[in-house]
């Protein structure tokens, strides 16, 4: 085989519908009319006979030695022929294994997998630092998990065990290891998860390797990779990073159980999958449909066998999540932190609730229609901004109010932002995943995804029932259908950031219906459907970029090429005929070769350039807040998420996207920000410390309501909005004498608890209501206990807080007593209630 010929298809089995030779008798083979043709022993399910090969290639005419290796012409001594160095029988030693690869792929596979790993780590990691602690609530649980090892193992937002964020801890263990290694910092919190994105383009190389070759697999890959919200959640600190290296790890398992019906590999997939349950709950079960349906229909065999493993792999499931759901259940209430978000301080309260039904249907603690919004008064406040009483035309600043109020209510907002910074995904239905919201964010191939798959079912449609390429299709473009339905119909919260999950399943979908299409090419239908999907793309792609004013010039080439590389698929049997191949060689003559050089670099500018170069855009800008987005800072406002991005919905959003005066009820006035405990507003919204008029540098933290005084609509208790830099006098003040205390402060929810801890130095500070400030973790009689017994220093704050939530009260319960029976201390116009100190 020559050295390139290799890279172009998979690995050929006995009977493979796509051999270009004739099969090869296999003493180990069983009734080829049972599998498909691929090489599978009767064995017990995940045995191999001896001497089996890897990757089921050929065996060779050589007769096995005692090591299992075939001598002669086949693959057992043919690795020692390429000087790959150093093994037993020829094989290749561990260096020249990792160096020059399986002996089967042509010589330039392993490298040119190591240089795309080498250039996605640097695309991941490069000026990594700039975003410094992203999303803070998940690095103020980081930092409390390298403080205590009980924080740690619960996912607690503070070290002395108040609350836990409302996601489960697997993705902050590795961070917080990372921390206690290292000591905590943003690098040492954000490398293990473009480590992440590494090893998940890795893992997809190998699953698609395996069914359709190097290249095939380079290709998936380089498209994941290139994914810009790929490029944004493996350069962050949310979960999904971790979430998505599980995701791909099981179908990597999946895959290898594929090949001859492996209930071992199978039920590693389902480990992963429970670790995945750890990292994000039940998102991590969307892909179990793909995966069982693919193995359910070309496993190699028995039907009650299949059936049987596919059961086992959910045994796999419940040991990957369960030990650590049992220990939350068995551990003492009293003695742990209570389970943010979960309502019930229980943890599959959390996974069912909150983040499991309420997300599809809405209701606890979800908001309708792409997440929690403003209701009442705030939300009349923000549409009324949109016009007036004389019917004139809205200013710059009340339009973009009116459409955050839009996207608040679930419509589907003018921008990429959505609303001026992200965070909620639209209306539901169908097209929500190419909508302003999500489109620039995944869906720049998920079109040519979804006929590419198509094409490829279409292609192996005669195929026998153990077909690998056909599998690997349901598989991963199960996957890609599953998931993209689910968040297309979502009516609880959703943000944009969630599509990562669809990456992997996009670009292997892509990658393997383009083979499979391609291995068929001199069909007519066949070359249609790759020259539809390419020009399908580059259509796209010319309309996602248009919808931002980020290097517009870009469309027109796109555009231009992908449809020239259409044409030229279109066309292909005339510029690739045999007349045009060099009989001694094979190969195409130097000028026909030059022409489909020429078409492969069209289809990959037209198909690939956009999304590159929006990823690379990605890469270069910093991300902080709860809910980034991908792309330039023009196409993301400063809103929730925006860059250096606090939650303040309430603030109107002038033209250049900054945060402007008379900003609506229902803003979260920031730490310090304008009026303090009562809720005033500041005319500009800055003036006051961790105040800012630009979203695009520090949340805007004052909130005047539409009456220009007092923000009715929502009160702070003490709030910093989210990702707002606490001030550095309070911080000095909350150092004093901390080690006195349990807590340093309490603080209405944990976004402001985040941000004291980590200007504090993780000083523990207690966040009453959760992430939103509604969750029940503590009554006012509670409260007042932890107060008697000295371990809480200082309250921050008045009543209201955090989502407009409030605990059912709590939180004003608490404010009202802290307020009529302790003394003030001010501090940069900031008011703390010094808990120590009665009035009397």
């Amino acid at each position: 085989m020559r050295a390139d010929e290799g890279a172009w298809r998979a690995p050929q089995h006995s009977l493979d519908p796509y051999a270009t030779q004739p099969p090869l008798a296999n003493p180990y083979a069983a009734d080829a009319s049972q599998t498909g043709g691929i090489d599978v022993v009767e064995t017990w399910p995940g045995r191999q006979a001896p001497g089996f090969p890897r990757d089921g290639e050929r065996p060779g005419s050589g007769p096995a030695n005692g090591d299992g290796e075939r001598d002669g012409d086949g693959s057992g001594g043919g690795a020692g022929g390429r000087g790959s160095g150093g093994g037993r029988h020829g094989r290749p030693g561990r260096s020249g294994r990792l160096l020059r690869g399986r002996p089967e792929d042509p010589r330039w596979a392993r490298p040119a997998l190591l240089v795309l790993l080498a250039a996605t780590a640097v695309l991941y990691l490069w000026g990594l630092g700039a975003s410094n602690y992203g999303n803070s609530f998940y690095a103020a649980a980081v930092q409390a998990g390298t403080k205590s090892w009980k924080a740690f193992f619960f996912g607690s937002i503070d070290a002395s065990n108040y609350i836990t964020v409302d996601k489960p801890p697997a993705s902050l263990w590795m961070m917080a290891l990372s921390g206690r290694i290292f000591g905590f910092s943003s690098w040492s919190m954000l490398v293990p998860n473009a480590l992440c994105g590494v090893a998940s383009v890795g893992l997809l190389y190998g699953a698609v390797r395996r069914v359709a070759g190097p290249a095939m697999g380079l290709l998936a890959g380089a498209l994941c990779a290139l994914t810009p919200v790929a490029v944004l959640m493996f350069r962050f600190n949310n979960p999904d990073a971790l979430l998505v290296l599980l995701l791909v790890f099981a179908a990597y398992c999946v895959t290898r159980a594929l090949e001859v019906a492996s209930w071992r590999w199978l039920t590693l997939a389902g480990v992963a999958l429970g670790f995945g349950f750890l990292t994000k709950m039940l998102q991590a079960f969307l892909v179990v449909p793909a995966f069982a349906l693919a193995y359910l229909i070309a496993a190699p065999t028995g039907l009650r066998a299949r059936i049987g493993h596919v059961l086992l792999s959910g045994v796999g499931i419940v040991v990957g999540a369960g030990w650590w759901v049992l220990a939350t259940i068995l551990w003492p209430a009293s003695s742990r932190p209570y389970f943010g978000g979960s309502g019930n301080n229980s943890v599959l309260g959390l996974a069912f609730g909150y983040n499991g039904l309420g997300r599809i249907f809405g209701g606890d603690g979800n908001g309708g229609g792409g997440g929690g919004r403003p209701t009442g008064q705030a939300a009349d406040a923000l549409a009324a901004l949109g016009s007036n009483a004389s019917g004139d035309a809205p200013t710059a600043a009340a339009g973009a109010a009116a459409r955050a109020a839009e996207g608040f209510a679930g419509g589907a907002p003018t921008g990429p932002g959505g609303g001026g910074g992200g965070g909620f995904g639209g209306a539901t239905g169908i097209t929500r995943m190419f909508s302003d919201n999500f489109g620039a964010q995944i869906s720049w191939l998920l079109p040519a995804a979804l006929i590419l798959l198509v094409g490829g079912l279409w292609a192996t449609r005669r195929a026998p029932r153990t077909d690998r390429l056909r599998a690997a299709l349901v598989l991963w473009g199960g996957w890609t259908i599953v998931t993209a339905l689910v968040f297309s119909y979502m009516k609880g919260t959703i943000h944009e950031y969630y599509s990562v999950a669809l990456a992997p399943g996009i670009a292997g979908t892509v990658a393997l219906g383009a083979w499979s299409l391609w291995q068929t090419r001199d069909q007519l239908v066949s070359r249609a459907v790759l020259a539809v999907s390419c020009g399908v793309t580059a259509v796209w792609d010319f309309v996602l970029l248009g919808r931002t004013d980020w290097q517009t010039w870009l469309r027109y080439p796109v555009l231009l090429t992908g449809l020239l590389a259409a044409v030229v698929l279109l066309a292909w049997p005339r510029l690739a005929n045999r007349e045009d191949i060099d009989a001694p060689t094979g190969r195409l003559t130097p000028a026909r070769r030059a022409v489909a050089i020429v078409a492969l670099a069209a289809a990959a500018f037209g198909t690939v350039g956009a999304p590159a170069a929006y990823a690379l855009e990605t890469a270069s800008v910093a991300h902080t807040g709860s809910t980034p987005l991908a792309g330039p800072a023009s196409a993301r406002g400063g809103g929730f998420g925006g860059p250096g991005g606090g939650f303040n919905p309430g603030a109107a959003r002038g033209a250049d996207g900054t945060n402007q005066a008379g900003a609506a009820p229902g803003g979260f006035p920031g730490f310090g920000g304008a009026g303090g405990p009562n809720g005033t507003g500041s005319a500009d919204g800055a003036g006051q410390p961790g105040g800012s008029a630009t979203g695009n540098e520090a949340p805007a933290t004052g909130a005047t309501s539409a009456e220009g005084q007092t923000g009715t609509a929502a009160r702070s208790a003490g709030g910093l909005g989210m990702d707002a830099q606490a001030d550095s006098a309070v911080t000095k003040l909350l150092s004093t004498n901390a080690g006195l205390y349990r807590w340093v402060a309490a603080v209405s929810s944990s976004q402001s608890a985040a941000s004291l801890e980590l200007a504090s130095g993780g000083l523990p500070v207690m966040a009453i209501g959760g992430f939103t400030g509604s969750d029940n973790a503590i009554t006012l009689a509670q409260f007042q206990k932890y107060v008697k017994d000295g371990q809480i220093h200082y309250y921050l704050g008045g009543g209201g807080g955090g989502f407009g939530g409030g605990g059912n009260g709590v939180i004003s319960q608490i404010t009202t007593w802290v307020e009529a029976n302790y003394s003030t201390v001010t501090v940069n116009g900031q008011t703390l209630y010094d808990l120590t100190k009665p009035k009397s």
